[in-house]
């Protein structure tokens, strides 16, 4: 059956703008549905002419999100992206009937994961929406592809009509059918055994609520998502706290903030039934909205188990002396940090060598997450299921114990800390011209803010106060690391833009807190060089790492992909920005890139008006997620990040607080074991036999510059690998998609906390303050669609 996956953003009842007849899936429902009859579709509002043959996917959280995936035959300049010949080739004109067509012949059951048509599906102006990466569909299987592509070609060919249907079934529940947060309402009651018929409905006017609510047996609950409907809960469910308020006529009930889980909603039933799971406290208040944001996205705010505990090191905790043996020892390279002032989780540290007049040894150094959290144990689990650490404003929830991301692993100044470096010689220009991964041993001797690296950017002024320096540097060493990172950092930029990255950043908005946590007051924020300067070596580590696993282990490698923007609204800002006299070239990132800085020039003296256009010009654009690249066999093209115009990229920096970067730690880490045993042992083999010299064999196969693609394809190569990957345990194909699904909803589930929870300090805020703020156009744009680079 044809999977789709309900998003009532547009109408109650459809499928992201899909109508359908059923009203008993709620937002978030994995559904199987028919098409009605063409001559039954509805036409499009904004109907435009055809930009695409495609159609749109929505991705396993059950976001919004549209997800494109292009196939490799022919490139059409005018769309902008391929199509693939067979969709209207294999069109069938029983289709064009008044006939309902059945899609439940579509996709045949299968093991595999994720949106994996490679003809048609990609972001457009068709509403039907398929979501496929999160069941147990096959889109690979030959019949269901076939079957699929015909249903693209068909809804491709009425690109100004918005397909209609009906739901066949609910193949799986939301999530959140468990965690409806609302408010209980007595403006609509009924009286006896409510909706056991349609036509038993019998509504009660508030007077004589009032005079019942004692003798009430069912409730209604508001949910605060305008996506759900409204719900009855039985009196005889609720808690006893609430009881007793209804015994009491107490009508303060209703502002109590509850959480509800829907229990039953049969043809018969005109509302679901549901019950009453948690009561959070007064919803006027702060921290019963925080506490119930953070149940209804499930994120984990309990302390973490003993088991868990368990797997950490004993304190006082010393590196053991065979980590400093097997280590490159960095300890007396002025290495540094530099963070937010308040940061206490510091995963990362850089440092800069000159080698010569014109070339610079750089090193990204990242906590070494691994070596304390081993797989399979408690520890990795709890951390898994995590996946993320959670930062929502004056609230921290952490994916690793204080222990480690606070203390043991935190690369704080002065302390011997085990690192995961990469470290490139580069030239001033930005070219690399030598690199080296691996483990070592690193002490930061200063922990610098952004504000104190800039200071030293621009000239450094010493009246200025600075954090203590340890070790034998001196403030003339530190001073000359940051600006010739910074000098480097600008070459690599300019590079990254040159090859087609783009960059929708804006001023970010930020609350100011009072002593007792309350809002009082707001500012914009800019970025300033000093965070490009960590930005870029943060992106160039992920990108080298993403490289090596990438042609290591091409069939179970942890990337980050995001695709194409959504073609449709590309087009609609493009339209936009003609109107208001804008040149907008869309036929690529680079030429996007271009084109917005033209626009940001003529705009210089409006800064306010160019950041609400670039919060248009990020509308289009989808989230970015992590993926196996076993799951786009033989389409590397998908593996590409659109924004940073990367072919491939991942996460490595922040193992502190991502679980995908400890995979990919333990993926690199496989790597290099691999590599190691494969050239001792071809050391070994021709030294015998020809008596050469061993260190004339290259010591890089697999981390270098340059990959040595028959070492990985020969026998031996093979074997390394596979032991290498034994040894670290690096997730099998199957493994990891299951990984990566799991972390893509988490991540997506904390950004929606973040940017909740932010909402109710705004709201707090302008509370208090009485006035609304209208110069915030990043208010407008949801976190889904604000873009900046990952790292």
């Amino acid at each position: 059956m044809s999977i789709y996956s309900t998003d009532q953003e547009d109408d109650p009842k459809s499928v992201r703008g899909m109508r359908l007849s059923e009203e008993s899936n709620v937002e978030g429902d994995v559904i199987a549905v028919a098409l009605d009859p063409v001559a039954s579709w509805t036409r499009l509002k904004s109907s435009a002419a055809p930009s695409s043959n495609s159609i749109s996917v929505v991705d396993s959280n059950g976001s919004s999100e549209v997800i494109e995936v292009a196939c490799n035959d022919e490139e059409d300049a005018n769309l902008g992206h391929s199509c693939c010949n067979d969709c209207m080739s294999h069109f069938d004109k029983k289709y064009r009937s008044d006939e309902t067509i059945d899609i439940g012949e579509a996709i045949s059951p299968g093991t595999r994961k994720g949106p994996t048509c490679a003809g048609c599906l990609s972001s457009d102006h068709q509403s039907v929406t398929l979501d496929t990466s999160n069941t147990d569909y096959n889109l690979e299987d030959h019949e269901g592809a076939r079957s699929l592509r015909r249903i693209c070609s068909m809804i491709s060919s009425y690109p100004l009509k918005r397909p209609t249907g009906r739901v066949l079934a609910i193949i799986k529940p939301s999530r959140r059918r468990d965690t409806v947060i609302g408010f209980l309402s007595f403006k609509k009651l009924f009286s006896g055994k409510v909706c056991k018929n349609k036509d038993d409905r019998q509504v009660v006017s508030r007077k004589q609520n009032l005079s019942l609510l004692s003798d009430l047996e069912t409730v209604q609950l508001i949910p605060t998502d305008s996506r759900f409907p409204e719900m009855v809960v039985p009196v005889s469910s609720l808690p006893d706290y609430l009881r007793e308020k209804l015994k009491a006529n107490d009508l303060t009930v209703e502002k109590e903030l509850i959480a509800a889980q829907i229990e039953d909603w049969t043809e018969e039933n005109i509302l679901p039934h549901a019950h009453v799971t948690h009561v959070f406290g007064q919803g006027g208040e702060i921290e019963p909205q925080i506490a119930a944001v953070l149940y209804e996205n499930a994120i984990c705010s309990f302390k973490f188990s003993p088991k868990s505990l368990s797997c950490l090191p004993v304190v006082p905790w010393n590196i053991p002396l065979e980590e400093f043996q097997s280590r490159k020892d960095l300890r007396n390279v002025c290495t540094f940090t530099i963070d937010p002032p308040s940061a206490i989780e510091l995963d990362d540290a850089l440092s800069v060598e000159r080698v010569s007049d014109d070339v610079y040894r750089v090193g990204v150094h990242i906590a070494d997450v691994s070596y304390f959290v081993q797989p399979d144990t408690a520890l990795d689990m709890e951390a898994h299921i995590r996946s993320k650490s959670v930062y929502i404003l004056r609230h921290k929830l952490s994916m690793l114990p204080s222990l480690l991301s606070e203390k043991l692993v935190s690369l704080l100044p002065s302390e011997d800390r085990l690192a995961f470096s990469i470290i490139w010689e580069i030239t001033l220009s930005g070219d690399i011209v030598g690199q080296w991964i691996g483990r070592s041993v690193v002490r930061s001797c200063c922990k610098l803010s952004y504000e104190n690296a800039q200071n030293m950017i621009d000239g450094y002024d010493s009246r200025t106060p600075f954090p203590a320096l340890h070790g034998q540097f001196q403030w003339k060493d530190l001073i000359s690391s940051v600006r010739t990172l910074n000098s480097i950092s600008r070459k690599l930029k300019d590079t990254r833009f040159k090859n087609g990255a783009l960059c929708l950043d804006k001023a970010k908005f930020e609350l100011l807190f009072d002593e007792f946590g309350k809002p009082y007051d707001s500012i914009l924020c800019q970025r300033s060089d000093s965070h490009f300067l960590v930005e870029e070596f943060m992106l160039l580590a992920n990108k080298t790492a993403a490289e090596i696993i990438s042609r290591v282990f091409p069939h179970c490698a942890l990337l980050r992909r995001h695709p194409e923007p959504n073609l449709r609204k590309l087009n609609e800002f493009k339209t936009f920005c003609s109107k208001h006299g804008f040149e907008l070239d869309t036929s690529s990132s680079l030429q996007l890139h271009l084109s917005l800085v033209k626009i940001g020039e003529r705009l210089k003296d409006d800064p306010v008006l160019f950041d609400i256009l670039l919060s248009y010009a990020s509308r289009p654009m989808q989230l970015a997620t992590y993926i196996c690249t076993g799951d786009f066999e033989n389409r590397e093209d998908d593996w590409t990040h659109y924004a940073l115009g990367l072919p491939q990229y991942t996460h490595f920096t922040s193992p502190l607080r991502r679980y995908p970067d400890i995979i990919v730690h333990r993926t690199l880490l496989a790597a290099l074991e691999a590599e190691e045993t494969y050239v001792r042992q071809r050391k070994l083999l021709i030294g015998a036999i020809k008596g050469e010299e061993l260190d004339a064999i290259p010591d890089k196969c697999f981390t270098g510059i340059v990959f040595n693609m028959a070492a990985a394809e020969s026998v031996d190569g093979k074997a390394a690998l596979d032991s290498g990957a034994l040894k670290y345990k690096v997730p099998s194909a199957t493994e990891l998609s299951e990984i990566v699904a799991y972390c893509n909803e988490r991540k997506l589930a904390s950004r929606q906390a973040e940017d909740s929870v932010r909402k109710v300090y705004l709201w707090a805020l302008l509370r208090e303050k009485k006035f609304l703020i209208s110069f915030f156009p990043s208010l407008v744009v949801t976190g889904d669609h604000y873009i900046k680079p990952e790292i």
